[in-house]
C-alpha cells in the first residue's frame, strides 16, 4: 500500500518537472505583441485625453491618470510623436503636454528639433492657461529643452516669440519671476531682440523662487539695456546682482561687476569699486580680485588722460577681449572724449573745431565735428556748428520742463513711486512679524549695534 503510495507520488513529481521544463524551453513571445500592447495602451490613452479635457473635474482626474503613466510614456517616446496629430493643443493642452514632454525627454538631433521647435511653438501660443498650471513644472522642464532645441538649429530667433508666451501663460501675475525668464533673455540677446527682451524687463519683479534665475534675469537683462544704450536701467539690473545676497562669489556675479564697472564709466564718468554696506561680505571681500584689470581702467579715467587710457587699453586688449568685453571698452574709451568735450561746455561759449581737437586730444577737426555733432543728436550738448568758420557756439538746454509731456512723466513717475511705496511697506510689515526672521534676526543681534534694526511696526506690537 504504502509502495504503491510512493510511486504515485514519484510520477507525480516526474510530470511537474516535465512541465517544468517544457516552460522553461518555451519561446518568448515575438516583440511585435508586446509592441503591438503598448501601442493600444497608448491609443486607448489618447481616447481618454480626448475624453476628460472638458470640465475642470475631468481635467484634474486626467492629471492623476497621466502622472502614474509618465514613467511608462517615457519608455515610448520614439514612437509618440504621431499620436499628437489626433489631439488640439487648445483643447488637449494637458495630455499634450504630458505626449510632447516624452517625445522630447530623450536625445535629440538636429533634423529632430528642427520637426519639434515647430509643435512645440504651435503648442506654446495654442495651449490652455488653466490646464498646462496644473503641471507647472514640466511645463517648464520642456519649454527649457525647446530653448535647447533652437539653439541647436541655430535659429534663436524662432524661440523668441513663443517663449514670451509661455512667460506669460506660467507666470502668476506679472510681480513673479519664473525660471523661463532668464532663457527668453539670452535668446532675445542671441537673436538681437533687443526692443523684446526690454518689454519684459519693464515689470517691476517682486517674488524671487530661485536665486540663480534672479542672477540670470538681472544679468542678461543688463547686456539687453546695455545693447539697446539704456545705460541707467543696466546699471540697476547689473547692481541687483553684484548687491544680491550670496554666501559665496559666483561667476554671474563677477561678470556682473566687470560690466557694472564699464557701464558706470559710460553712464556717470566714474566708478567707486566700494559697494554699499546692504552687499554681502562675501562680494565686498572677493569682486577686487577677480575684476583688478577694470578697476585699473576705471582709476586711469579718472585721470581725463586719454592718452594713458588708450595705452592701459591696449596693453590689456587680450583681457578684455576674452572677457567678450572689449566693445564695451570702447565705449569708455569714447566716453571720456564725450567727458571732456562736455567740460569746454561749462567753460566757453564759444570754440573752434580745432581747438576742440586739440584740447580733447582729437586727430583732426572734421573727427572733433563727428563727435559734437554726435552729442548734439543724442542730447548730451546743447550747441550749433557754423560750417563756414569751423566754429561751435554752446548753448543752454532749450527746455523750459513745462509741457504736458514732461506733466505727464513726472506725474507716471509719482503714481509709480507710490505704489511701490505701499509695496514696501507692506513687505516690511510681513517681514517684521515672520517667525524665522525674528528669530535669526535675535541671533545676530550680537554682531549688530541696536541701531542697525528697525523697530516693529507700532500696529504690530503686542
Amino acid at each position: 500500500m504504502e509502495a504503491g503510495k510512493r510511486k504515485t507520488e514519484e510520477e507525480q513529481q516526474t510530470l511537474v518537472d516535465r512541465k517544468r521544463k517544457a516552460e522553461i524551453s518555451e519561446p518568448p513571445p515575438p516583440t511585435t505583441t508586446s509592441t503591438t500592447v503598448t501601442m493600444n495602451a497608448v491609443e486607448s490613452l489618447v481616447t481618454q485625453i480626448q475624453g476628460l479635457s472638458g470640465s475642470p473635474n475631468d481635467v484634474v482626474a486626467l492629471h492623476a491618470h497621466l502622472n502614474k503613466v509618465d514613467e511608462a510614456l517615457r519608455g515610448e517616446s520614439a514612437r509618440l510623436l504621431p499620436f499628437l496629430d489626433q489631439l488640439d493643443p487648445s483643447i488637449h493642452s494637458l495630455g499634450y503636454l504630458y505626449l510632447l514632454d516624452a517625445c522630447t525627454s530623450g536625445p535629440v538631433s538636429k533634423e529632430q528639433a528642427t520637426n519639434l521647435v515647430l509643435i512645440t511653438s504651435r503648442f506654446l501660443t495654442s495651449c490652455s492657461t488653466e490646464q498646462i498650471r496644473l503641471a507647472p513644472e514640466k511645463f517648464t522642464g520642456m519649454c527649457k529643452r525647446f530653448k535647447d532645441q533652437v539653439l541647436l538649429i541655430e535659429a534663436p530667433m524662432r524661440g523668441v516669440a513663443p517663449l514670451l508666451v509661455a512667460v506669460r501663460k506660467v507666470q502668476p501675475s506679472s510681480e513673479h519671476l519664473t525660471s523661463l525668464h532668464p532663457d527668453f533673455l539670452q535668446l532675445c540677446l542671441l537673436a538681437k531682440c533687443y526692443k523684446t527682451g526690454v518689454s519684459l524687463l519693464e515689470d517691476d519683479i517682486f517674488e524671487v523662487t530661485q536665486p540663480r534665475d534672479l542672477f540670470l534675469y538681472c544679468y542678461y537683462g543688463g547686456m539687453i539695456c546695455i545693447g539697446q544704450k539704456h545705460f541707467q536701467k543696466a546699471l540697476e539690473l547689473l547692481h541687483n546682482v553684484v548687491t544680491a545676497p550670496m554666501t559665496s562669489i559666483n561667476a554671474i556675479a563677477v561678470e556682473a561687476y566687470k560690466k557694472y564697472a564699464l557701464v558706470s564709466l559710460i553712464d556717470n564718468g566714474q566708478f567707486s569699486p566700494s559697494l554699499p554696506k546692504y552687499a554681502s561680505s562675501t562680494a565686498q571681500r572677493n569682486f577686487k580680485n577677480f575684476c583688478q584689470p577694470y578697476i585699473e581702467l576705471a582709476n586711469t579715467y579718472s585721470t581725463g588722460k586719454i592718452a594713458e587710457l588708450e595705452t592701459f587699453v591696449q596693453k590689456h586688449r587680450e583681457k578684455f577681449d576674452s572677457d567678450n568685453n572689449l566693445g564695451l571698452v570702447k565705449q569708455v574709451v569714447s566716453s571720456m572724449y564725450k567727458r571732456n568735450i562736455q567740460r569746454l561746455t561749462q567753460t566757453y561759449l564759444t570754440l573752434s573745431l580745432q581747438d576742440i581737437a586739440n584740447t580733447v586730444q582729437l586727430n583732426s577737426a572734421k573727427e572733433a565735428e563727428m563727435h559734437v555733432l554726435q552729442m548734439i543728436q543724442d542730447g548730451e550738448i546743447f550747441a550749433t556748428i557754423n560750417q563756414k568758420d569751423g566754429m561751435v557756439r554752446f548753448l543752454e538746454d532749450p527746455e523750459q520742463y513745462k509741457s504736458s509731456g514732461v506733466i505727464e512723466r513726472i506725474d507716471s513717475s509719482i503714481q509709480r513711486l507710490m505704489t511701490l511705496s505701499k509695496k514696501l511697506t507692506n513687505m516690511d510689515e510681513q517681514m517684521s512679524c515672520d517667525s524665522l526672521y525674528l528669530a535669526k534676526a535675535g541671533r545676530e543681534r550680537q554682531r549688530f549695534d541696536f541701531d542697525d534694526f528697525d523697530s516693529v511696526p507700532q500696529k504690530f506690537n503686542m
